[in-house]
């Protein structure tokens, strides 16, 4: 065996390599290379678990930041969202409310306007007592066919002027409602006037002729009536009257200016028949005073007086007033009913789509209800077959 030695560094003695000796530096070097490797292993270990872990770490912090802003956002939203829906249904409650008080304040209102009318009408149709329901039916009735009929000619194209078609209206009527008088345009060589009513009893007796000219202008002319004046003397007429949609100053449906009357549209007829009874009164008591000058000098005052005119314009003006009342309840109620019709159109028609939707789920075991079925000739459909 060969004998191995070293020198020592700091003694410089030699040592002899024995194999004991060499197994056991050999053991003390290995443990000692094992414990150095293993101490800068787990450091190493250590540092990379530290570092992933510190990666990680920032990762996750920058993963939270990032979630946490998203949340904020998200939480800011939805709180904005939640007050605009807050705000939304204040809004809404509000609308309600208001809707409701609106409803219920025009109802009221309605109420108390209807109540009004009812009112309004008893009282003209008590202080104007001597005018008929059915005579007052069926001049409006007709009043209203002839309107109709001026309308569908307008309609048609017809080339009358305003004035015209005021006039041929006003001729219609008065041949409508006084079928025993002579209503006849006047004459062409006459100016001004534009029909002559010859009022007459049933056994064709003429008690007196009525003059009439229509006047369908924008403003009032008070030389209209001194031109009526002149054509009343030309044809001999009694009474002169001027039915104008727009009346003199101060004047609100009928009046009389210097001995002729005038009167709005609307209650021409009405004067026409006031007048026309006076004209009949008047003849047939010069017929039954049969020479009385006197009596007749007393009529003929009366009728031509303050008094006579006072009278008649009241009894005008009370028609009119009445009629344009009932116009106007009339208006109302359409109204209300056209509402009301289209209310029970809606519940039928929900009604029906409700018992339709049953029909289909429940089938033959719900009970029918015959306002909602169909008729079928023969046998009824089933809904299940």
């Amino acid at each position: 065996m060969t004998e191995r030695t070293v020198i020592c560094p700091k003694c410089g003695n030699k040592i002899e390599l024995t194999e004991a000796f060499t197994k056991q530096v050999s053991k003390e070097v290995e443990e000692r290379v094992r414990e150095e490797f293993g101490q800068k292993y787990r450091k190493a270990v250590k540092d990379a678990e530290e570092k992933v872990r510190k990666e990680a770490e920032a990762d996750l912090n920058l993963k939270l930041k990032y979630l946490q802003e998203q949340l904020d956002t998200k939480s800011e939203r939805l709180k904005e969202a939640e007050e605009k829906e807050l705000a939304l249904l204040k809004r809404q409650r509000d609308l309600e409310d208001r809707e409701r008080a609106f409803k219920l304040e025009m109802e009221r209102k309605l109420s108390e306007e209807r109540q009004k009318i009812w009112d309004d009408a008893a009282v003209k149709l008590a202080e104007a007592n001597q005018l008929k329901d059915a005579e007052r039916d069926k001049r409006e009735a007709d009043l209203r066919k002839q309107i109709d009929e001026l309308k569908r000619k307008a309609e048609q194209g017809s080339q009358q002027s305003q004035g015209e078609i005021l006039e041929v209206e006003l001729e219609n009527l008065l041949k409508e409602q006084f079928r025993y008088d002579d209503i006849v345009p006047v004459p062409k060589g006459v100016r001004g006037a534009d029909v002559i009513q010859r009022v007459k009893l049933q056994n064709g007796k003429e008690c007196g002729t009525i003059i009439w000219e229509s006047k369908r202008t924008k403003s009032w002319s008070d030389g209209w009536v001194q031109k009526l004046k002149d054509d009343q003397r030309d044809v001999k007429a009694n009474i002169a009257v001027i039915v104008s949609i727009v009346l003199p100053k101060d004047m609100t449906v009928i009046g009389n200016v210097e001995g002729v009357w005038i009167v709005d549209f609307h209650a021409a007829v009405g004067l026409a028949a006031v007048l026309r009874s006076a004209m009949i009164d008047l003849a047939q008591a010069q017929a039954a005073a049969e020479g009385k000058n006197e009596k007749m000098e007393m009529m003929y005052a009366y009728l031509s007086g303050q008094e006579f005119r006072q009278r008649i314009e009241a009894i005008v003006e009370s028609f009119s007033a009445m009629k344009e009342d009932l116009d106007s309840e009339k208006r109302a109620m359409e109204k209300i009913w056209s509402k009301r019709e289209k209310q029970i159109e809606r519940v039928l028609l929900n009604t029906s789509r409700l018992y339709g939707e049953l029909q289909g789920i429940i089938g033959q075991s719900l009970q029918p209800i015959s306002n909602l079925e169909l008729p079928f000739e023969g046998e009824q459909l089933k809904l299940d077959e």
